[in-house]
């Protein structure tokens, strides 16, 4: 299944292209055998662990994830003959924990805390994989800073899109949960063209639109997108050259997430409407005639009790369309 991951197709959105007088393409990682963007995260952590003996079959992963990394580690684990422990944030949705252990991984809740409290999600998982004990071995995916998460991206995703366009691309931006993508892919298109932009997609809650604005790693607000939003560098992150830094609100990303399933005929997660919005953002800053690709990541589907659901948007004040 590993070699259906990737290559996938580059869909030009033609809703928010006629809407700006560019090109907005969006590619299409939904399309990934295990939905999502992050299975590309998965095969080439576990490849590059593989190769350097860090585990071998039969060993355990750990992992902390907002759910999608989790979903795609059990399943390029399975394929591999690797076990699976996933610790996730209570507050994700049921359709992602769900989806975890369908996919045959052990799952661990735990509180949803700020990364600087030592039960953060991401520093349980490392304590989790500390304390087991495999003698085929124990891997702490650590997909924040595992660069084999950014080299990947620089070596399979930057260079798809580039093919796919014929090198015809001014601006790339998308969200940054890990900066695996945007750092990887950001990086080999300037190894093409130094003149393509690079911009930000950052909702309310997370620093990196402070930190790439001012230079300082400042948050304010919260947002109820998953999966993405950072509030340090992490080493994915390093080296990362941003033209544009954008703060994109959750009442925005929701509009053209609802705008995507009335126009497009795509149903996808939050984090894709995000992305798209601020292409368009990006598309108005650099006038009509351009280029430009984000990352559509994940369904609809694992946000069915959220981000579709009539009684959680309205209680929460949120855009909800007439139609749900």
């Amino acid at each position: 299944m590993i070699e259906y991951i990737g290559n996938t197709p580059l869909i030009e959105l033609k809703h928010f292209s006629d809407l700006t007088g560019c090109k907005i393409l969006g590619k299409a990682e939904f399309m990934n055998p295990g939905g999502s963007v992050k299975d590309r995260a998965a095969k080439y952590i576990l490849q590059h662990a593989l190769q350097h003996n860090h585990i071998k079959k039969g060993g355990t992963i750990v992992e902390g994830t907002a759910g999608n990394t989790g979903i795609g580690l059990a399943l390029v684990g399975n394929y591999f003959g690797l076990k699976t422990t996933i610790v996730i944030p209570e507050t994700q949705t049921e359709e992602k924990k769900a989806t975890i252990r369908s996919c045959g991984a052990e799952l661990i809740e735990v509180p949803a805390v700020p990364y600087k409290d030592p039960n953060n999600y991401v520093k349980y998982s490392q304590r989790v994989a500390e304390a087991c004990d495999n003698p085929n071995g124990v891997l702490w995916a650590n997909q924040f800073d595992n660069v084999a998460n950014q080299e990947g991206h620089f070596a399979d995703t930057g260079p798809e899109i580039y093919e796919q366009l014929a090198g015809d691309i001014d601006g790339f931006i998308c969200a940054c949960g890990t900066g695996g993508t945007l750092t990887g892919v950001a990086k080999y298109l300037k190894t093409k063209n130094n003149n393509i932009k690079i911009g930000l997609a950052d909702p309310h809650g997370a620093a990196l639109y402070s930190y790439f604005s001012t230079g300082k790693l400042e948050s304010s607000g919260s947002s109820i997108t998953e999966g993405i939003g950072q509030g340090r560098i992490t080493k994915n992150l390093e080296g990362l050259d941003l033209d544009y830094p954008l703060r994109i609100s959750d009442e925005d990303a929701l509009q053209t997430m609802f705008t995507l399933v009335e126009k497009e005929g795509l149903y996808l997660g939050g984090s894709s409407g995000i992305n798209v919005y601020a292409a368009v953002e990006m598309a108005k800053i650099m006038g009509p005639g351009h280029t430009i690709v984000t990352i559509l990541c994940d369904s609809g589907s694992r946000y069915l009790s959220k981000l579709y659901n009539r009684n959680f948007l309205e209680n929460n004040n949120l855009p909800c369309p007439e139609w749900l």
